[in-house]
């Protein structure tokens, strides 16, 4: 019997599995010579016991390491990525990419991990490529990048060359409904290893385990967030529709709870407000938002950017706390820096690509 069978059963009888154990499952989804009904049978029990942060923590741990390397470590130990782990399916603007740019705005270098859109119309990849930021650019762009605009993109399948071995396998649980300990690991394999994070995840019961797992990885501060602005509805960021939770890790570590977006100065809104549209819709508010005129976007959409761009800078250290996080991020919006920003970011990428 072969090491992942044994695994497999392990799964299946209930018994969590050690961080040794789950790091060799890991490496066994990346090995071409696995079959793909062995990986398949391994995820699915790994799913129904209830992937454990351990767990989590020791996938994430083997797939940075088999990661391509940027080398972009001048800015890792300052740097932020700011992502969710998408499969709410709520549809909202794409309010952790403009956050981003925010953030990048603010002088705090970004890391900014990444695919196409799986589940919505428009990905944070899709939206960077119409605003002419390049998905696989060199290295050596990504580092000039950074230094011009406190700014790079992974594009994750030009970093991880190892989930060829998982993808078949990935799609056909996804075909079945079937979700596995990959819906979580995107945000938590940044090739860049940032020390700072801001991580939206789909499902309230994972605030918890995941920033242990972020502890776990080493990062030093960050916080793990989900919104819920119906009752039947979630989001894997912050907003002001509905309620949030949040938890911290590293020196944010004990920070955790409810979030009521009255205390910060932001007015509760409908959920209606959060909603984006395809690739062009969602260039259109971008542009508006970053105007700073406040009649072009909805007041639920801007302090929902603004909470979130808040926490960023909360969870990178560049604010003090939430509060001080969130009116940096209006500073930023409303002096125009943040506008100033996308054009010069255009300009870079227009002038690399010449």
């Amino acid at each position: 019997m072969c090491a992942l069978e044994q695994l497999t059963e392990q799964a299946q009888t209930g018994i969590d599995l050690d961080a040794e154990q789950a790091r060799q499952a890991a490496q066994s989804m990346a090995d071409e010579s696995v079959a793909d009904v062995d990986k398949a049978g391994f995820l699915r029990a790994l799913s129904a016991k209830g992937e454990t942060a351990v767990e989590v923590a020791a996938f994430a741990g083997c797939f940075r390491e088999l990661a391509i390397d940027p080398g972009v470590e001048p800015w890792a130990g300052r740097a932020i990525d700011v992502c969710g782990t998408g499969g709410d399916g709520f549809g909202t603007f794409n309010i952790s990419t403009a956050v981003s740019f925010l953030v990048a705005a603010a002088g705090v270098p970004v890391f900014k991990h990444g695919n196409r859109s799986i589940t919505s119309k428009c990905g944070s990849a899709d939206l960077l490529e119409a605003l002419g930021i390049r998905l696989q650019a060199p290295h050596d762009v990504l580092r000039e990048s950074l230094a011009s605009l406190n700014y790079c993109f992974f594009f994750a399948p030009a970093f991880h060359p190892a989930f060829k071995a998982i993808m078949p396998v990935r799609k056909a649980l996804a075909a079945e409904g079937q979700r596995s300990i990959f819906n979580l690991l995107g945000p938590l394999i940044n090739p860049g290893c940032p020390a700072h994070q801001l991580l939206g995840v789909y499902a309230d019961h994972w605030v918890g385990p995941l920033a242990e797992a972020l502890g776990t990885l080493g990062l030093s501060r960050g916080l793990v967030v989900h919104g819920k602005p119906l009752p039947d509805a979630a989001l894997d960021e912050l907003s002001c529709a509905g309620s949030n939770t949040y938890a911290g890790f590293g020196s944010l570590a004990g920070q955790s709870g409810a979030l009521d977006v009255r205390e910060y100065g932001l007015s509760p809104c409908n959920p209606s407000e959060l909603k984006g549209g395809d690739v062009a819709d969602n260039l259109v508010i971008l542009k508006d938002l970053f105007s700073g005129d406040a009649s072009k976007v909805s007041t639920g959409l801007r302090d929902s950017v603004l909470l979130n761009a808040g926490a960023a800078l909360w969870a990178a250290g560049a604010a003090a706390d939430l509060r001080s996080g969130i009116e940096s991020a209006r500073s930023v919006l409303s002096s125009g820096a943040a506008l100033d920003w996308l054009d010069r970011a255009k300009d870079f990428y227009e002038g690399v690509s010449n």
